[in-house]
C-alpha cells in the first residue's frame, strides 16, 4: 500500500494557549442560546476549545510559499542591516538560513495563531467574517495535501481538492466537536452508542441543516406577510415553528391539568399574621414552586403516628435585607408550618431545619428524638416514606414572596392521577444514593402531579406534530415563499411521506423535525420537575435535578410549577432556552448522527478524527441517561421506532469500567482496556491518513504505585490503549475544559483541564530503548515542556497529568522501551518515572528562589503551618544561607519559647508595603497575594501585582511548588489556596496592566495640569 504525505500540522507544533483557555473558560458561564442548553448532557467539551483543536488539526504548520519567503527574507535582510555593525561575517553566515526558515515560522504561526484567537471567542462563534478565513484556511491547506498526493493511486477518490475530508467523532456525546467541525465548514459525522446522545447529535447537526433557511408554517407566522417575506437564515424558521407550537402545547396543558396548579390567594388571615403581605391583600399570585420536605413515621414509639419532616433546612431566602424562613409550630400533639421573615432568632437552628448531623441524620421534630438513617431506609424501603407542603413560593411584584402551606394547595398537588409511571429500575450512579431509601425506579422519582404534568406534555408532543403535518400541506410546505399556495391548492398536492429517519423533507418529515424539539423540551422539563430538584435559598431559584454526574438524595425538594414566568416553568426554563439554543447553530453544512459503537464502526474510514472518549469509570452516561431516556422514547418513539427500540440505554457495551456490570474491578479494567484499544485501533485503521487524530482525556493522578511514584489507574489504562492500538503522539496540550464553580469543584481541587492528545500511527519502523535512554530523554524534554505549561498557565491541579502528554511522547517515540533485565517497561512504571522527572524539574526550579523561599519552602515540606523545633529550623537555615532570626525580621516566621512556625496567610498584616520592604521574598509575595484574593478579591491582588512589578514573575512557579507538596502531603486547604492563586492569575494580571495604564495616565494628566 503507498503511504499518503502528510504534512506537519498545527497543532503538532504550537498553539495559543492563552487565548484557548481563556475563552473556554468564559464559555462555561454562558447559558442562553448556548447549543448546550439545546439538551442537558455530562462533561462536555467547550466550543472555543473544539474548534481550536479541529482547526488547528488540519491546518498546516508551516506555509513556505514564494510570497512568504520574499517577505521573510526582507525581514532577515533588514535585521542583518540593523545589527551588521556588530556581527563579522562569520556570525552573519550563521544566522543566515537558520534565521530565514525561523522568521518564516514566526511569521506564519503570528498569522495563524491570530485567527485562531479570533476564531475562539464566544461573539465570533457565529461571525462568519471570522469563520471564512479559518474555512478558507483549511482548504488551502486541503489543496496543499492534495497536490502534494497527486500521484497516490488512490488520489481521484481520496484527494479531492475541491471536497475536504468529513469530520467523524466515534463517541460523540453532547455533540461539540462534529459540531465546531460543521461550523468550520465540514461534513460533520457524530456517532454514540447511546441513543439519548445520537438524538442530540442529531437535533444538533443533522435536522438543522435540512430543513435551513426556510420559513415557519405556523398560522400567526403566515398571517404576517411582512413576517413571511423576511429572511429566515440558519434554523431560525425552524425554532420559531418550534416556539409556537411549543406554547400550543402548554395551553392546552393547562385546559387538562391547570387545576392541579391553583393560584394562591393572600387572605385576610394571612395579613393578620403577616403585615408585610398588606400590598397583595386580596391578590391571586402566580406559584413558583411549592417546597415540601419527605417526612417518615417518628422513631419515638409515643409519637409513631406522627409523620416527621426530614428537613435539611428551614431557610427559605438567605439574600441579606430579604431573609425568609419556615417556622414550625407545634399545637396540641401536632405541628404546622409558618413562614416568617427577617432574620430568624435562632439562625443556627434555622439553617439546620430538622438534620441533626451525619451519624443521626434527623431528629423527631415532636420528641428531638434522633432519626438515624437505616431507620430511614426501612421505612423508605418499606414505602413509608412521604412528604409535607413546607412553604409556597409565589411571583410577587418585585421578586419572592413566601408564604405558609395551605390545606387546599396541597390537597391539589395529591389529586392528581396520573395514567403512567416510568417503571424501569434505576442503576449504577443513579441507583447508588436514592434506592436506598425505597425510589427504584425512574417513576419514584417524580411526585403524581409532576408524572401527570410530563406524561401530558408527552402526550401533546404527538398531537403536536399532527397538526404541524396539516400547517405545513397547507402552507405548501417545500415551495419558496414566493410560490406560496393557498390551503385548498395546497390540499390538492400529493406529500412525501418519507419519514424524517429515512431522509424525508416534506411536512411530514418536518413535523417529526418540530417533533424532535419539543421532546428535548419535555425532556428538558423531566430535569426541572422530579422530586430530586432542590431549591438554592442564596439565589431564591431551583437547582436542576442534575447538579452533578449522579442522583443525589433530596430530602426537601421544591416543586416548580410549569405555568409560573420563573424558574423550572415550561415556557422559559424548557422551551425558550431550546429555541434559542437551536437559533444558535451553524447557518452552513451538513451532518449526520447515528447510533454506533466505536469498537466496531466503519464510519471513520477517510475522515479527520477528534473525540471525548469516555474516562475509565468517571462518569456512567448510559445509566445517568436513562433518565431522560424514558421521557424521550414516550415522546418519540415514532419518529425515530430504532432509537428508541429498547425499554431503557444499552449499557453492557458501553465503555466504562464499571465493575457491577462485570463483577469485580480487575474484570471492569479488563473491558475497558479491550474495548478501548479495539476503537483506538479502528481508529489508527480508518481515519485520513493527512492529519492526526486528536483525543480528549481528563482523568486526575491519585494512585500510589509505592516506592515507584504516583500512577493512575484510569491514565494508565486509557494510554495502554493507545498504545497497543499503534498510535504515538505527536503533541500534547491542556486546554481547560471544566467549569470552576461547577458543584463538584467548589472549594475543592479538581481538575479544570482534559489533555488533549495528538496521535499518528506509530511508524513501522521505530527504534527501541534502554530504560537509561528513555529516562535521559525525559529529563532532557521534560523540563523545557514544564515551562512551556507554566506559562500557559496550566492549573496546578491539573500540572501532574499535564506533563503526562509530552512524558509519554517520549515513551511512545520508541517502539518499547527495556530495563536491565530485557523485560518491557510498562505504561504504569512509565507514567512513576514520568511523575518522578517532574517532580526533580519542579525542584530544580527552586534554585530560582531567594533563600529565605527555599528555607520556607523545606520547612513547610516537613512541617506545614505547625510549629517545629528552633534548632532543627536554625540547622536548614544554614544549609540555605539564611537565618531564623533573618526570616523573622523578613515577616514570614514566628519564633519564640524554643519553637518556630510559618506564618499562614490570614496572620499576614493588611497594611503591608512591598515597595518598602527591606527583606522582599517571594514566599512573602505568594501568601500576600493569598490573603488579598481571600479577602479583596482579584481587584485588590491585581492593585499588589502592580506593586511588585516584575518581582511578581516568580509567583507562579512557588505556587506550582507548593501545591505538589500539598498534593503528595494530603494538604487540601492549602493545596486549593495555591491552584486558586494560579487560576486568578491571567485576570489579576490583565487588571493589574489596567492599573498600570491609570497610573500612568493619571500622572501625564498631572504634567498637563502643571
Amino acid at each position: 500500500m503507498t503511504p499518503a504525505k502528510s504534512r506537519k500540522k498545527l497543532i503538532e507544533v504550537a498553539l495559543p494557549l492563552d487565548a484557548i483557555n481563556t475563552a473556554a473558560a468564559r464559555e462555561k458561564s454562558i447559558r442562553h442560546g448556548h447549543p448546550s442548553t439545546l439538551h442537558l448532557w455530562w462533561a462536555r467539551r467547550p466550543l472555543a476549545a473544539a474548534r481550536a483543536v479541529i482547526f488547528a488539526q488540519m491546518v498546516d504548520e508551516l506555509l513556505a510559499d514564494p510570497a512568504k519567503k520574499r517577505a521573510a527574507e526582507h525581514e532577515r535582510k533588514r535585521r542583518l542591516a540593523e545589527h551588521g555593525a556588530q556581527h563579522d561575517a562569520a556570525q552573519a553566515r550563521e544566522i543566515s538560513q537558520p534565521t530565514l526558515e525561523a522568521v518564516i515560522a514566526e511569521i506564519e504561526r503570528e498569522r495563524l495563531f491570530g485567527i485562531l484567537e479570533d476564531l475562539v471567542r464566544w461573539e465570533n462563534t457565529t461571525n462568519e467574517a471570522v469563520l471564512a478565513p479559518a474555512r478558507a484556511e483549511i482548504r488551502q491547506s486541503w489543496r496543499r495535501a492534495c497536490a502534494d498526493n497527486a500521484n497516490h493511486p488512490r488520489a481521484e477518490t481520496r484527494f479531492n481538492p475541491d471536497r475536504p475530508p468529513a469530520f467523524h467523532d466515534p463517541f460523540a456525546g453532547g455533540g461539540a466537536l462534529p459540531l465546531e467541525a460543521q461550523r468550520l465548514g465540514l461534513e460533520a459525522h457524530a456517532s454514540d452508542l447511546n441513543p439519548v446522545a445520537v438524538l442530540i447529535n442529531k437535533a444538533m447537526i443533522e435536522i438543522p441543516p435540512k430543513f435551513a433557511a426556510r420559513p415557519p408554517v405556523n398560522p400567526q407566522s403566515r398571517a404576517d406577510a411582512e413576517l413571511l417575506a423576511r429572511e429566515w437564515p440558519g434554523a431560525r424558521g425552524l425554532a420559531e415553528d418550534v416556539r409556537y407550537y411549543g406554547r400550543w402545547m402548554r395551553e392546552q396543558a393547562e385546559q387538562r391539568i391547570g387545576h392541579l396548579y391553583p393560584k394562591i390567594r393572600v387572605s385576610a388571615e394571612m395579613l393578620a399574621q403577616r403585615p408585610d403581605l398588606k400590598p397583595y391583600r386580596g391578590r391571586e399570585l402566580t406559584v413558583i414552586a411549592w417546597l415540601w420536605a419527605r417526612t417518615v413515621n417518628s422513631s419515638n414509639p409515643a409519637f409513631a403516628d406522627v409523620a416527621v419532616p426530614l428537613a435539611s433546612t428551614f431557610m427559605l431566602s438567605t439574600k441579606s435585607g430579604k431573609e425568609a424562613y419556615v417556622e414550625p409550630v407545634i399545637e396540641n400533639g401536632v405541628y404546622r408550618f409558618s413562614v416568617k421573615v427577617g432574620q430568624p432568632k435562632d439562625p443556627a437552628a434555622a439553617k439546620a431545619g430538622t438534620s441533626a448531623g451525619k451519624r443521626s441524620a434527623f431528629r423527631c421534630l415532636m420528641s428531638d428524638t434522633p432519626v438515624p438513617y437505616n431507620y430511614i431506609r426501612d421505612e423508605g424501603k418499606a414505602g413509608r416514606m412521604g412528604a409535607r407542603l413546607m412553604a409556597i413560593v409565589a411571583e410577587g411584584d418585585r421578586g419572592r414572596v413566601y408564604l405558609a402551606p395551605t390545606a387546599e394547595h396541597e390537597a391539589a398537588a395529591r389529586e392528581a392521577k396520573p395514567e403512567w409511571k416510568p417503571d424501569t429500575p434505576l442503576h449504577g450512579k443513579c441507583r447508588v444514593n436514592v434506592s436506598n431509601y425505597g425510589l427504584d425506579t425512574y417513576g419514584d422519582l417524580f411526585t403524581p402531579r409532576q408524572l401527570t404534568a410530563l406524561t401530558t406534555f408527552s402526550d401533546l408532543v404527538g398531537e403536536a406534530m399532527a397538526r404541524i403535518r396539516d400547517d405545513a400541506r397547507a402552507a405548501g410546505f417545500g415551495l419558496s415563499s414566493a410560490e406560496g399556495l393557498g390551503p385548498s391548492l395546497a390540499e390538492g398536492l400529493p406529500d412525501d411521506d418519507t419519514p424524517l429517519r429515512d431522509g424525508g423533507s416534506g411536512a411530514g418529515a418536518y413535523a417529526e423535525a418540530v417533533g424532535v424539539y419539543l421532546g428535548l423540551a419535555v425532556s428538558r422539563a423531566s430535569d426541572a420537575w422530579a422530586s430530586q430538584v432542590s431549591w438554592r435559598n442564596g439565589v431564591e431559584a431551583t437547582r436542576g435535578t442534575f447538579a452533578r454526574q449522579a442522583l443525589p438524595m433530596i430530602w426537601d425538594f421544591a416543586e416548580a410549577n410549569p405555568y409560573s414566568s420563573s424558574c423550572g416553568n415550561w415556557d422559559g426554563a424548557c422551551l425558550e432556552w431550546v429555541c434559542k439554543a437551536l437559533e444558535a447553530l451553524p447557518r452552513l453544512g451538513s451532518g449526520l448522527g447515528a447510533q454506533s459503537d466505536a469498537a466496531t464502526q466503519s464510519i471513520s474510514i477517510n475522515k479527520l478524527v477528534s473525540t471525548d472518549p469516555p474516562y475509565y469509570d468517571n462518569i456512567g452516561y448510559a445509566d445517568l441517561s436513562d433518565f431522560f431516556y424514558v421521557w424521550l422514547r414516550r415522546s418519540l418513539k415514532t419518529v425515530f421506532p430504532d432509537l428508541f427500540a429498547t425499554l431503557a440505554v444499552p449499557k453492557a457495551e458501553e465503555l466504562v469500567a464499571t465493575p457491577y456490570r462485570h463483577g469485580n474491578k480487575e474484570k471492569a479494567e479488563s473491558f475497558f482496556l479491550n474495548g478501548m484499544t479495539q476503537a483506538m485501533q479502528k481508529l489508527a485503521e480508518q481515519a485520513h491518513p493527512c492529519f492526526p487524530t486528536s483525543i480528549y482525556y481528563a482523568f486526575k493522578q491519585s494512585e500510589s504505585s509505592g516506592d515507584a511514584g504516583t500512577a493512575s489507574t484510569g491514565w494508565e489504562t486509557f494510554l495502554d490503549a493507545v498504545i497497543k492500538a499503534g498510535f504515538g503522539i505527536s503533541g500534547t496540550w491542556p486546554i481547560r475544559t471544566e467549569r470552576g464553580a461547577r458543584s463538584v469543584s467548589i472549594a475543592t481541587n479538581a481538575l479544570a483541564s482534559s489533555i488533549v492528545l495528538v496521535c499518528r500511527p506509530r511508524p513501522a519502523d521505530a527504534a527501541g530503548a534502554t530504560r537509561r535512554e528513555f529516562l535521559a530523554a525525559l529529563k532532557r524534554e521534560l523540563p523545557a515542556a514544564l515551562v512551556y505549561l507554566q506559562r500557559g498557565n496550566i492549573a496546578p491541579v491539573d500540572l501532574a497529568q499535564a506533563a503526562i502528554g509530552p512524558g509519554m511522547a517520549v515513551y511512545t517515540r520508541f517502539s518499547r522501551v527495556l530495563d536491565a533485565a530485557g523485560r518491557a517497561l510498562t505504561v504504569r512504571e512509565a507514567l512513576a518515572l514520568i511523575n518522578q522527572v517532574l517532580d526533580e524539574a519542579l525542584a530544580e526550579q527552586e534554585g530560582d528562589f531567594d533563600a529565605d523561599s527555599r528555607w520556607a519552602l523545606a520547612w513547610f515540606e516537613q512541617h506545614g503551618f505547625t510549629a517545629g523545633d528552633y534548632g532543627v529550623a536554625e540547622t536548614l537555615s544554614k544549609a540555605k544561607n539564611t537565618s531564623v532570626q533573618g526570616l523573622v525580621e523578613a515577616g514570614i516566621l514566628s519564633s519564640q519559647a524554643g519553637q518556630v512556625r510559618l506564618l499562614k496567610a490570614d496572620e499576614l498584616p493588611a497594611d503591608w508595603n512591598p515597595e518598602t520592604d527591606p527583606r522582599l521574598t517571594v514566599w512573602e509575595m505568594v501568601h500576600h497575594l493569598i490573603r488579598v484574593l481571600e479577602t479583596g478579591g482579584e481587584r485588590a491582588a491585581a492593585e499588589l501585582v502592580e506593586k511588585l512589578g516584575a518581582r511578581a514573575a516568580s509567583v507562579c512557579e512557588l505556587c506550582y511548588r507548593l501545591y505538589t507538596v500539598c498534593e503528595r502531603k494530603k494538604r487540601a486547604a492549602e493545596a486549593f489556596a495555591y491552584n486558586s492563586l494560579v487560576q486568578s492569575w491571567p485576570e489579576i494580571a490583565r487588571l493589574a496592566e489596567e492599573v498600570t495604564r491609570h497610573s500612568e495616565q493619571s500622572a501625564l494628566f498631572g504634567e498637563g495640569e502643571d
